[in-house]
Protein backbone atom coordinates (compact mmCIF):
# COMPACT_ATOMS: atom_id res chain seq x y z
CA UNK A 1 0.00 0.00 0.00
CA UNK A 2 2.78 2.28 0.73
CA UNK A 3 4.73 2.28 -2.16
CA UNK A 4 1.89 1.83 -4.76
CA UNK A 5 0.44 5.47 -3.26
CA UNK A 6 3.13 7.52 -4.97
CA UNK A 7 2.45 5.72 -7.79
CA UNK A 8 -0.83 6.67 -8.17
CA UNK A 9 -0.25 10.42 -7.35
CA UNK A 10 2.25 10.34 -10.57
CA UNK A 11 -0.40 8.84 -12.85
CA UNK A 12 -3.06 11.24 -11.66
CA UNK A 13 -0.73 14.25 -12.03
CA UNK A 14 -0.20 13.02 -15.63
CA UNK A 15 -3.83 12.74 -15.94
CA UNK A 16 -4.36 16.07 -15.05
CA UNK A 17 -1.11 17.50 -17.38
CA UNK A 18 -3.31 16.08 -20.71
CA UNK A 19 -6.07 19.35 -20.77
CA UNK A 20 -3.21 21.53 -20.36
CA UNK A 21 -1.15 20.41 -23.21
CA UNK A 22 -4.23 20.13 -25.55
CA UNK A 23 -4.93 23.56 -24.60
CA UNK A 24 -1.25 24.48 -25.24
CA UNK A 25 -1.12 22.70 -28.77
CA UNK A 26 -4.42 24.19 -29.61
CA UNK A 27 -3.71 27.52 -28.84
CA UNK A 28 -0.28 27.23 -31.36
CA UNK A 29 -2.39 25.93 -33.82
CA UNK A 30 -4.82 28.70 -33.81
CA UNK A 31 -2.25 30.85 -33.60
CA UNK A 32 0.04 29.72 -36.26
CA UNK A 33 -3.06 29.93 -38.96
CA UNK A 34 -3.92 33.33 -38.15
CA UNK A 35 0.01 34.13 -38.92
CA UNK A 36 -0.37 32.36 -42.12
CA UNK A 37 -3.42 33.96 -43.17
CA UNK A 38 -2.43 37.00 -42.24
CA UNK A 39 0.91 36.43 -44.45
CA UNK A 40 -0.98 35.51 -46.65
CA UNK A 41 -3.20 38.93 -46.84
CA UNK A 42 0.10 40.59 -46.13
CA UNK A 43 1.66 39.10 -49.62
CA UNK A 44 -1.14 39.87 -51.28
CA UNK A 45 -1.51 43.19 -50.31
CA UNK A 46 2.52 43.53 -51.77
CA UNK A 47 1.71 42.39 -54.84
CA UNK A 48 -1.07 44.56 -55.50
CA UNK A 49 0.40 47.81 -54.52
CA UNK A 50 3.51 46.14 -56.53
CA UNK A 51 2.00 46.00 -59.39
CA UNK A 52 -0.10 49.18 -58.94
CA UNK A 53 2.91 51.21 -58.80
CA UNK A 54 4.74 49.34 -61.98
CA UNK A 55 5.32 51.31 -65.03
CA UNK A 56 3.37 48.89 -66.94
CA UNK A 57 0.64 49.54 -64.52
CA UNK A 58 0.80 53.29 -65.03
CA UNK A 59 1.57 53.64 -68.66
CA UNK A 60 -0.16 56.24 -70.95
CA UNK A 61 -2.72 53.91 -73.11
CA UNK A 62 -0.92 54.42 -77.07
CA UNK A 63 -3.12 56.95 -78.89
CA UNK A 64 -4.62 55.92 -82.16
CA UNK A 65 -1.77 56.22 -85.14
CA UNK A 66 -2.14 58.99 -87.82
CA UNK A 67 -4.39 57.45 -90.48
CA UNK A 68 -2.27 59.34 -93.68
CA UNK A 69 1.52 58.93 -93.71
CA UNK A 70 2.21 61.21 -96.38
CA UNK A 71 1.15 64.02 -99.20
CA UNK A 72 0.83 64.38 -102.44
CA UNK A 73 2.42 66.56 -104.84
CA UNK A 74 0.67 69.80 -104.06
CA UNK A 75 0.74 70.94 -107.90
CA UNK A 76 -0.90 67.19 -108.67
CA UNK A 77 -4.19 67.88 -106.35
CA UNK A 78 -5.77 69.83 -108.87
CA UNK A 79 -6.90 68.05 -112.26
CA UNK A 80 -5.78 70.36 -115.60
CA UNK A 81 -9.35 70.12 -116.55
CA UNK A 82 -10.50 72.06 -113.62
CA UNK A 83 -7.14 74.29 -113.94
CA UNK A 84 -8.31 75.29 -117.26
CA UNK A 85 -11.29 76.21 -116.15
CA UNK A 86 -10.60 77.88 -112.62
CA UNK A 87 -7.77 79.66 -114.49
CA UNK A 88 -7.93 80.27 -117.76
CA UNK A 89 -4.66 81.07 -119.42
CA UNK A 90 -2.53 79.66 -116.47
CA UNK A 91 -0.33 76.83 -116.58
CA UNK A 92 -1.59 73.45 -115.07
CA UNK A 93 1.74 72.85 -113.94
CA UNK A 94 1.63 75.48 -111.06
CA UNK A 95 3.72 77.09 -108.95
CA UNK A 96 5.22 74.93 -105.97
CA UNK A 97 5.95 76.65 -102.43
CA UNK A 98 8.79 75.72 -100.59
CA UNK A 99 8.48 72.87 -97.48
CA UNK A 100 11.07 72.15 -95.50
CA UNK A 101 9.55 68.39 -95.31
CA UNK A 102 7.03 67.67 -98.08
CA UNK A 103 5.45 64.72 -96.35
CA UNK A 104 3.74 67.17 -93.74
CA UNK A 105 2.92 70.29 -95.74
CA UNK A 106 3.04 71.47 -99.23
CA UNK A 107 1.45 74.42 -101.32
CA UNK A 108 1.15 75.09 -105.10
CA UNK A 109 -0.74 78.02 -106.70
CA UNK A 110 -1.90 78.85 -110.45
CA UNK A 111 -2.66 82.81 -111.40
CA UNK A 112 -3.39 84.69 -115.03
CA UNK A 113 -4.69 87.16 -116.29
CA UNK A 114 -7.28 86.58 -119.17
CA UNK A 115 -7.23 89.55 -121.90
CA UNK A 116 -10.93 89.62 -122.89
CA UNK A 117 -9.95 92.92 -125.37
CA UNK A 118 -12.61 95.82 -125.03
CA UNK A 119 -14.92 93.95 -122.76
CA UNK A 120 -11.51 94.17 -120.03
CA UNK A 121 -9.58 91.49 -118.58
CA UNK A 122 -10.18 88.43 -115.90
CA UNK A 123 -7.47 87.50 -113.08
CA UNK A 124 -8.23 85.00 -111.53
CA UNK A 125 -5.65 83.15 -108.12
CA UNK A 126 -6.16 79.61 -107.02
CA UNK A 127 -3.94 77.94 -104.58
CA UNK A 128 -3.78 75.00 -102.32
CA UNK A 129 -2.36 74.35 -99.48
CA UNK A 130 -1.78 70.66 -97.67
CA UNK A 131 -1.24 70.25 -93.75
CA UNK A 132 -0.50 66.67 -92.06
CA UNK A 133 0.09 65.77 -88.32
CA UNK A 134 1.42 63.01 -87.00
CA UNK A 135 0.15 61.27 -83.84
CA UNK A 136 2.08 62.25 -80.29
CA UNK A 137 2.21 60.19 -77.75
CA UNK A 138 3.51 62.13 -75.57
CA UNK A 139 1.04 64.53 -75.61
CA UNK A 140 -1.71 61.93 -75.55
CA UNK A 141 -2.96 63.63 -79.21
CA UNK A 142 -4.01 61.40 -81.79
CA UNK A 143 -3.04 62.83 -85.40
CA UNK A 144 -6.41 63.20 -86.14
CA UNK A 145 -7.19 65.34 -82.51
CA UNK A 146 -4.57 67.57 -84.22
CA UNK A 147 -5.81 68.22 -87.10
CA UNK A 148 -9.36 69.16 -86.09
CA UNK A 149 -7.55 71.62 -83.66
CA UNK A 150 -5.48 72.97 -86.43
CA UNK A 151 -8.57 72.96 -89.02
CA UNK A 152 -10.33 75.37 -86.96
CA UNK A 153 -7.61 77.25 -86.41
CA UNK A 154 -7.42 77.25 -90.47
CA UNK A 155 -10.86 78.82 -90.18
CA UNK A 156 -10.05 81.80 -87.55
CA UNK A 157 -7.28 82.64 -89.98
CA UNK A 158 -9.20 82.87 -92.85
CA UNK A 159 -11.86 84.91 -91.57
CA UNK A 160 -8.95 87.15 -89.85
CA UNK A 161 -7.62 88.38 -93.40
CA UNK A 162 -6.21 91.91 -93.48
CA UNK A 163 -8.87 93.99 -94.95
CA UNK A 164 -11.16 91.68 -95.78
CA UNK A 165 -14.62 92.97 -95.69
CA UNK A 166 -17.83 91.61 -95.63
CA UNK A 167 -16.95 88.12 -94.11
CA UNK A 168 -19.33 85.36 -93.91
CA UNK A 169 -18.71 81.73 -93.02
CA UNK A 170 -21.01 78.57 -94.05
CA UNK A 171 -20.37 74.38 -93.93
CA UNK A 172 -19.03 73.15 -97.34
CA UNK A 173 -20.87 69.33 -97.71
CA UNK A 174 -19.28 66.61 -98.97
CA UNK A 175 -15.54 67.67 -98.58
CA UNK A 176 -13.83 65.38 -96.31
CA UNK A 177 -14.82 64.91 -92.87
CA UNK A 178 -15.81 68.68 -92.31
CA UNK A 179 -15.18 71.71 -94.24
CA UNK A 180 -16.02 75.68 -94.48
CA UNK A 181 -16.41 78.35 -96.77
CA UNK A 182 -15.00 81.90 -95.90
CA UNK A 183 -16.29 84.38 -98.22
CA UNK A 184 -15.32 88.21 -97.94
CA UNK A 185 -13.85 90.92 -100.75
CA UNK A 186 -10.63 92.95 -100.56
CA UNK A 187 -9.79 96.03 -101.83
CA UNK A 188 -6.33 95.52 -103.86
CA UNK A 189 -4.68 97.21 -106.95
CA UNK A 190 -7.62 100.04 -107.06
CA UNK A 191 -9.74 96.56 -107.75
CA UNK A 192 -12.65 94.81 -105.57
CA UNK A 193 -11.45 91.03 -105.36
CA UNK A 194 -14.20 88.22 -104.36
CA UNK A 195 -12.45 85.73 -102.55
CA UNK A 196 -13.84 82.32 -101.49
CA UNK A 197 -11.57 80.30 -98.85
CA UNK A 198 -12.44 76.61 -98.62
CA UNK A 199 -11.22 74.87 -95.26
CA UNK A 200 -11.70 71.08 -95.15
CA UNK A 201 -10.22 68.41 -92.57
CA UNK A 202 -9.54 64.93 -93.86
CA UNK A 203 -8.39 62.38 -91.25
CA UNK A 204 -5.53 64.00 -90.18
CA UNK A 205 -4.83 66.31 -92.83
CA UNK A 206 -6.16 69.46 -92.79
CA UNK A 207 -6.41 71.23 -97.07
CA UNK A 208 -7.03 74.86 -97.51
CA UNK A 209 -7.56 76.16 -100.87
CA UNK A 210 -8.34 79.80 -102.39
CA UNK A 211 -9.46 81.10 -104.80
CA UNK A 212 -10.19 84.60 -105.83
CA UNK A 213 -10.60 87.56 -108.88
CA UNK A 214 -11.29 89.97 -109.88
CA UNK A 215 -12.22 92.14 -113.31
CA UNK A 216 -10.02 95.06 -114.63
CA UNK A 217 -10.61 97.31 -117.96
CA UNK A 218 -13.91 97.51 -116.91
CA UNK A 219 -14.92 93.49 -116.63
CA UNK A 220 -16.86 92.14 -113.64
CA UNK A 221 -15.96 91.16 -110.54
CA UNK A 222 -16.98 87.68 -110.33
CA UNK A 223 -19.86 87.00 -108.01
CA UNK A 224 -19.13 85.28 -104.82
CA UNK A 225 -21.37 82.03 -105.42
CA UNK A 226 -19.34 81.26 -108.71
CA UNK A 227 -16.05 81.54 -106.32
CA UNK A 228 -17.32 79.34 -103.96
CA UNK A 229 -18.16 77.22 -106.47
CA UNK A 230 -15.13 76.42 -107.80
CA UNK A 231 -13.13 76.44 -104.18
CA UNK A 232 -15.23 73.51 -103.33
CA UNK A 233 -14.79 71.90 -106.90
CA UNK A 234 -11.00 72.56 -106.31
CA UNK A 235 -11.24 71.34 -102.73
CA UNK A 236 -13.03 68.05 -103.50
CA UNK A 237 -10.38 67.02 -106.19
CA UNK A 238 -7.39 68.23 -103.45
CA UNK A 239 -9.04 65.34 -100.42
CA UNK A 240 -9.31 62.72 -102.97
CA UNK A 241 -5.74 63.56 -104.07
CA UNK A 242 -4.79 63.16 -100.64
CA UNK A 243 -6.60 59.89 -99.90
CA UNK A 244 -5.44 57.94 -103.55
CA UNK A 245 -1.59 59.12 -102.60
CA UNK A 246 -1.94 56.83 -98.93
CA UNK A 247 -3.14 53.96 -100.47
CA UNK A 248 -1.78 50.75 -100.13
CA UNK A 249 0.01 51.80 -97.53
CA UNK A 250 2.32 54.20 -98.64
CA UNK A 251 4.00 57.55 -98.10
CA UNK A 252 1.86 59.56 -100.89
CA UNK A 253 5.33 61.79 -101.25
CA UNK A 254 5.13 62.11 -104.89
CA UNK A 255 8.30 63.95 -105.76
CA UNK A 256 7.20 64.23 -109.68
CA UNK A 257 7.15 68.39 -110.33
CA UNK A 258 6.09 67.83 -114.14
CA UNK A 259 8.20 67.44 -117.45
CA UNK A 260 10.75 70.33 -118.43
CA UNK A 261 8.25 71.72 -121.00
CA UNK A 262 5.51 72.06 -117.97
CA UNK A 263 8.51 74.23 -115.71
CA UNK A 264 9.06 76.09 -118.97
CA UNK A 265 5.54 76.86 -119.09
CA UNK A 266 5.46 78.02 -115.05
CA UNK A 267 7.91 80.79 -115.46
CA UNK A 268 6.28 82.17 -118.25
CA UNK A 269 2.80 82.18 -116.41
CA UNK A 270 4.34 84.18 -113.52
CA UNK A 271 5.14 87.02 -116.10
CA UNK A 272 1.96 89.20 -116.21
CA UNK A 273 0.51 90.06 -119.26
CA UNK A 274 0.22 93.93 -117.42
CA UNK A 275 0.86 95.98 -114.81
CA UNK A 276 -2.67 95.29 -112.96
CA UNK A 277 -2.37 91.29 -113.14
CA UNK A 278 1.56 92.29 -111.67
CA UNK A 279 0.30 94.53 -108.73
CA UNK A 280 -2.28 91.88 -108.17
CA UNK A 281 0.08 88.89 -108.06
CA UNK A 282 2.08 90.76 -105.55
CA UNK A 283 -0.35 91.50 -103.22
CA UNK A 284 -1.73 87.56 -102.89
Amino acid sequence: MHRSAPRLTRIIAAAAAVPAMLVVVGCSSDSGGGSADSGKDKGGQQQSAAASASPEAKKTPAVAPAKFAGLPNPCKTISEKTIKELVPEASTGGKAGKSSDTSISGHCSWNALDDKGVKGSDYRWLDVSLLRYDSQEALGLSGQQRAEENYAKEIDKAKAAEGAKSVKTSPASGVGNAATVVNYTLNKTDEDFTYAVVVARTENAVITVSYNGAGYGGAKSPSAEDMTKGAVKAAKEAVAAVADANKGGGTGDDKSTGTPSDKASDKASDKPSDKASEDAAKEQ
